[in-house]
């Protein structure tokens, strides 16, 4: 072999060894690349796993009679698992106002006790109602399906109950931020207006306002609805939040056989 043919052949093997090396570092990263999706994604599931364990514990604890009972007062409790902490609380919906029966005295209330202006106030109670009204003809300040055409909108009111408090972003004039400060003093799973005793100082305003103004609270025998927000970290960092709406059974000694509760609601929550 002469002197050029050997450089040559030298030259290959060098290109050989470094192509191998590439290929073994390729090989390396990409083995690391998924082990850490695999870890990540048992530490997303772990999370998950955790959220939606320490919410039936909530129940659990709402159900017991005993001095275990964890009421619906919206304090945090602390659930520890082996592989993940999950913070715990609950909130009774009968403390919020109706989303489907509040009075436009009422909505216009709650709306103004949040900030907002007089204009607004007027046109999103209206709104509000003409979203879950059967009838086809706007209230003054409200909206109906041309209304919602003429803005360019898609849509318009499904002239039924709202089905969640999400659903309010879909009235025509609701902005995120409204929506943000309307979010804890409304509920679609109640029908009673909550009771000015122990009620929060928005809610408390709204109702004494609306009682100065001559309207009635309404007032019906409904069971004990909770919404249970269940926000667990994992050991490996992952975190992930479980909010469940239950509806207790009010009336187990009626019915001995009925469940004991029902989730009324099940979704992931922003953490």
């Amino acid at each position: 072999m002469t002197g050029r043919q050997r450089g040559f052949a030298l030259l290959i093997v060098l290109w050989s060894m470094a192509l191998i090396a590439l290929i073994g570092t390729e090989v390396t990263a990409a083995g690391h690349g998924e082990t850490r999706l695999a870890t990540n994604l048992r530490a997303s599931a772990v999370a998950e796993a955790a959220a939606d364990g320490a919410v039936y514990e909530a129940i659990y604890h709402l159900l017991d009679g005993s001095s275990a009972h964890w009421p619906p007062d919206g304090a945090v409790r602390r659930v520890q698992l082996p592989q993940a902490a999950v913070d715990v609380s609950m909130a009774d919906e009968g403390r919020k106002l109706t989303l489907n029966n509040s009075s436009l005295p009422l909505l216009r209330g709650l709306i103004h006790a949040i900030g907002a202006d007089p204009a607004t106030v007027l046109t999103l109670a209206d709104e509000i109602a003409d979203w879950r009204s059967p009838s086809n003809s706007p209230l003054p300040h409200g909206a109906k399906a041309p209304q919602y055409r003429a803005a360019g909108r898609d849509y318009g009111p499904p002239n039924q109950p709202f089905r969640s408090v999400d659903e309010l972003a879909l009235v025509l004039h609701m902005t995120p931020e409204i929506l943000a400060r309307l979010r804890p003093y409304v509920s679609p799973y109640v029908e009673s207006t909550p009771k000015l005793e122990g009620a929060d100082p928005v809610i408390a305003q709204t109702l004494t306002d609306a009682a100065a103004g001559g309207v009635p609270p309404l007032s019906f025998d409904e069971p004990v609805t909770v919404t249970i927000t269940a926000v667990a970290v994992s050991a490996g960092g992952a975190r992930f939040t479980r909010r469940a709406v239950v509806r207790l059974n009010g009336d187990l000694a009626a019915n001995p056989t009925a469940p004991q509760y029902i989730v009324l609601d099940w979704d992931q929550g922003s953490s």
